[in-house]
């Protein structure tokens, strides 16, 4: 019988895995990971080899994690984290301009921040930053620096609005070409949503906003990552709720389409923040002076 140490997967098949789960295709995985698509179905191949079952489900609306695969989801998150931590603290004993961990929020990093962080990058070449996606509980490095989602917070002076309030109705046109394009909000009630449980971007939100609490669309399909909504949204798949700014090319270039300017306006938003315990320093204030002027070109 093989050992437990070795039947341990690579930290890229982790790297593979996680990234699979939250964005739902191999393909959108391998952007993510700068792996090709073939070397991430590799990776992905060899890791349920290992495991000796699929880790996950392969269906038309994206890939979703097993029973199993979620087991190695879960504890991948917390290796991750650990071997984040190691080399935060290493790096944080050599000499020269601080290293800054950011906590990113997956579907903020994938959209918003890291299309637009080469520029901070090429700006200050001798700041090293460091991204991680989630806090395990065994953390024992204080990021520094926090991308939150969430309702309009009390007022602390490490906390920086970005943007979000401003929610849109959106999908490909080949949905409003089938459906139609709609007149008033009670059309829109006769298609498909497609929502996230976790996120607070629901039909119910976008009605009751709208003076139209009592109206219930015909069909909501739901997934489990947010990334996954906006994919489905952009192959046609149903209407999404969606902030602005998570989706500015895809508006400009025709790729998603907001009929009649329907939306509403949320309590809930992006926000950056810094730990108190965190003590301030040069290379966080480049940091933060950079990501302000980014969400100012775009505020709503």
């Amino acid at each position: 019988m093989a050992s437990g140490r070795q039947r341990l997967p690579s930290t890229t098949a982790l790297q593979v895995l996680l990234a699979v789960a939250e964005r739902g295709s191999t393909s959108a995985a391998a952007e993510s990971t700068s792996l090709s698509q073939s070397a991430v179905s590799k990776q992905l191949l060899a890791l349920e080899n290992l495991i000796g079952s699929p880790a996950f489900v392969r269906t038309p609306r994206g890939m979703i994690p097993t029973e199993v695969g979620s087991i190695y989801i879960e504890h991948a998150r917390t290796v991750l984290k650990a071997m984040e931590d190691a080399a935060l603290r290493v790096a944080r004993l050599k000499p020269g301009p601080r290293v800054l961990r950011l906590q990113v929020l997956p579907i903020f990093g994938d959209r918003w921040l890291l299309p637009r962080f080469a520029q901070f990058a090429e700006k200050h070449p001798d700041i090293e930053v460091q991204f991680t996606t989630f806090v395990s509980p065994t953390q024992s490095e204080v990021p520094d620096g926090i991308f939150h989602f969430l309702a309009e917070p009390r007022q602390e002076k490490n906390l920086h609005y970005l943007f979000g309030h401003e929610v849109l109705l959106v999908s490909a046109p080949s949905y409003w070409e089938k459906n139609g394009m709609p007149e008033t909000i009670a059309d829109l009630a006769r298609g498909e949503m497609l929502e996230h449980p976790q996120t607070p971007l629901h039909w119910r939100y976008f009605v009751e906003s709208n003076g139209a609490a009592e109206l219930e669309v015909r069909h909501i399909t739901r997934f489990g990552y947010y990334t996954m909504v906006i994919r489905a949204a952009l192959a046609g798949q149903g209407m999404a709720l969606v902030p602005r700014g998570l989706m500015l090319e895809e508006l400009a270039a025709g790729k998603l389409v907001n009929p009649r300017g329907l939306g509403y306006r949320s309590s809930y938003g992006y926000w950056f923040a810094t730990p108190h315990e965190v003590k301030p320093n040069s290379s966080m204030e480049a940091f933060r002076t950079w990501l302000m002027a980014q969400a100012e070109e775009m505020r709503d």
